[in-house]
C-alpha cells in the first residue's frame, strides 16, 4: 500500500501555503509518499484560495486535496473569528474520523500533521494509532510561549489581562502581560482554553515542524531543546524547516505595482502591506496618510476599507475601498510621483524582493516576517491582532528586526510618530545598521534551504522518522 501523509491545515490561505510547501519539501526528499490535505469548506478568500489550490494540482499531482462536506448544523458565523476556527475544527471531528479510517482502507498512513487550530482532530489521530505532528506556522518564540502556556497556567493564579506585570518565559525578552495574545487574556476564556489544550497536545505529539531557520532564533530553540518549555516532561523532536514562503518566481511583470517600483531607485521604496485580515478605521487611514506624507519617503501602500461595526462575522470579507473618501483630499495626486495607493491586494512577495524595496511596514504577522527576512528588508512593527503584540516585543527586543512605533492605547499612531519611524528606518543611522543586520540575516536564510543547510537537514530527519514508523 501507498505511503500517505494527511495534512489539516487550519482557515486561511497563510496557513494552507505553509502546509503546501511543506508537503512538497517531504516528495522533494522521498517522491514516494502521496500528501492528502483535508479541506473544510473556506470562510474567506475564496477565490484566491481556489486559484492557489488549482495552480498546485495541476503542477504537483502528489499533492491532493479532499474537500470536507458541509456540516449540517455549523458553527454561528458571529462567533469570534479564532473561537469559530476552533468551534469549526470540534465539529469536524467524526467527519475526519470517517475520513481517516477510508483512506487507510487502501494506504498506510504514515502521519497526520495538523495546524495548532486543528487541535481537535489530535485525539481522532492518536486514536486510529496515527503518529501525530503538528506544524507551528509561527516561529520558535511563538511555539516556546505555546509550550510554556501549561507551565505558565500552573504558576499564575490570574488571567493576563489583570496581570499587569512582564512575564519571563525561558529564552525570550520579558513580555508585559498586556502585550500576550488577547485569546489569552482571560483565563476563563473558550479561547484561553483551546489554547491551553493546544499546549497539552503539542507536549504529548510525535515532533513539531515549525516555519523558521536556525540562524534567525538560536536562544529560544535552544531553551526548547533543553526542556525548559515543558519542565515536566519531554519534549518531542522539533524540526526547524523554514523559512516556508511561497515561490513566486512566474511572470509577474505585467502588475502595476512591480511597474512601478521598476521605476523607483534602490532601496527608496517603504512598503505598507498589513496581511491577509488586516484592516484600520478611517481617522487612522487618513493620520496614516499625513504620515507618510510628512515623512518625504517613497511609498506603496495597500489600502482597504474600514472594517464594519458590530459585524464580526465578517472582519475578513473585501470591500472596494473608495479612496477618495478614506484619504485626505488631493493625497493621491500629489504623491503621484513619490507613491503608489493599491485597494485591497498586491503581490507582498513579488513586492518585497523587488530591488527599490528598502522598508517594510508590517503587521507582524511572521509569515510576513519570514518574507521580508528572507529578501532582507528591515521592519517597522505595527501589530494589529492575534500574537502580534507579543512577536513585536520579540523582533525589536529579541532578533533585533525592526524599529517600534509608539501607539495609543487603543492601538491609534500619530501622523509625527510613522512620519519619525520612516525617516529613522530609511535615512538613519539606526536604520542603516538595522538594514545591514536584517542583510546578513537574509544570507542565513538562503543558507538554510539550500542542499546541506540546516532546514534542509530538518525536512530530511523528519521524512527519515517518517519512514521507520511502523503504522
Amino acid at each position: 500500500m501507498e505511503s500517505v501523509v494527511v495534512m489539516l491545515p487550519s482557515l486561511g490561505i497563510g496557513h494552507l501555503i505553509s502546509m503546501v510547501e511543506l508537503g512538497e519539501l517531504i516528495l522533494t526528499h522521498d517522491p514516494t509518499f502521496t500528501i492528502i490535505i483535508l479541506l473544510t469548506p473556506a470562510h474567506y478568500e475564496t477565490k484566491s484560495t481556489a486559484n492557489y489550490i488549482k495552480n498546485v494540482t495541476s503542477t504537483t499531482p502528489s499533492i491532493t486535496f479532499h474537500n470536507l462536506p458541509t456540516l449540517p448544523h455549523p458553527p454561528d458565523t458571529s462567533t469570534p473569528f479564532f473561537d469559530l476556527v476552533f468551534q469549526i475544527s470540534k465539529l469536524y471531528q467524526p467527519i475526519i474520523r470517517d475520513t481517516l479510517q477510508t483512506i487507510s482502507e487502501k494506504s498506510t498512513i504514515k502521519a497526520g500533521i495538523l495546524d495548532f487550530m486543528s487541535n481537535d482532530a489530535f485525539e481522532v489521530c492518536t486514536s486510529l494509532n496515527i503518529p501525530t505532528y503538528y506544524l507551528f506556522t509561527g516561529s520558535a518564540f511563538g511555539l516556546n510561549i505555546m509550550l510554556y502556556m501549561r507551565t505558565l497556567h500552573e504558576k499564575v493564579s490570574e488571567s493576563f489581562k489583570d496581570l499587569r506585570t512582564y512575564i519571563q518565559p525561558p529564552g525570550t525578552p520579558p513580555i508585559y502581560s498586556l502585550d500576550m495574545p488577547m485569546t489569552m487574556y482571560n483565563r476563563n476564556s473558550n479561547s484561553y482554553k483551546s489554547l491551553l489544550s493546544v499546549s497539552e497536545n503539542m507536549a504529548k505529539s510525535s515532533g513539531i515542524i515549525v516555519n523558521t531557520f536556525a540562524k534567525l532564533e538560536p536562544k529560544v530553540m535552544k531553551a526548547i531543546a533543553d526542556g525548559e518549555c515543558i519542565p515536566d516532561g519531554p519534549t518531542p523532536p522539533t524540526y526547524y524547516v523554514g523559512p516556508l514562503i511561497r515561490d513566486n518566481s512566474g511572470d509577474n511583470s505585467g502588475d502595476m505595482c512591480l511597474k512601478w517600483l521598476n521605476l523607483q531607485p534602490s532601496k527608496s521604496v517603504v512598503v505598507l502591506i498589513f496581511g491577509s485580515m488586516g484592516k484600520f478605521k478611517k481617522d487612522q487611514l487618513k493620520e496614516m496618510a499625513k504620515g507618510l506624507e510628512k515623512s518625504g519617503q517613497r511609498f506603496l501602500w495597500v489600502v482597504r476599507s474600514p472594517p464594519p461595526e458590530n459585524e464580526k462575522g465578517h472582519e475578513f470579507a473585501l470591500k472596494e475601498p473608495d479612496l477618495d473618501d478614506l484619504l485626505p483630499a488631493g493625497f493621491i495626486e500629489r504623491n503621484k510621483e513619490k507613491g503608489l495607493v493599491v485597494k485591497n491586494w498586491a503581490p507582498q512577495g513579488e513586492i518585497l524582493r523587488h530591488e527599490s524595496v528598502g522598508g517594510f511596514v508590517c503587521h507582524c504577522g511572521w509569515n510576513s516576517v519570514l518574507e521580508a527576512m528572507h529578501n532582507g528588508v528591515p521592519l517597522v512593527a505595527w501589530p494589529l491582532y492575534a500574537e502580534q503584540k507579543m512577536n513585536r516585543v520579540y523582533l525589536v527586543e529579541g532578533i533585533k528586526v525592526a524599529l517600534p512605533l509608539q501607539m495609543g492605547e487603543d492601538g491609534f499612531v500619530t501622523a509625527e510618530e510613522l512620519a519619525e519611524r520612516l525617516r529613522e528606518l530609511m535615512e538613519e543611522d539606526s536604520g542603516k545598521k538595522l538594514r545591514e543586520h536584517v542583510s546578513a540575516i537574509s544570507e542565513s536564510a538562503k543558507a538554510a534551504v539550500m542542499d546541506g543547510g540546516s532546514s534542509r537537514v530538518a525536512v530530511a530527519e523528519f521524512v527519515e522518522s517518517l519512514k521507520s514508523v511502523r503504522v
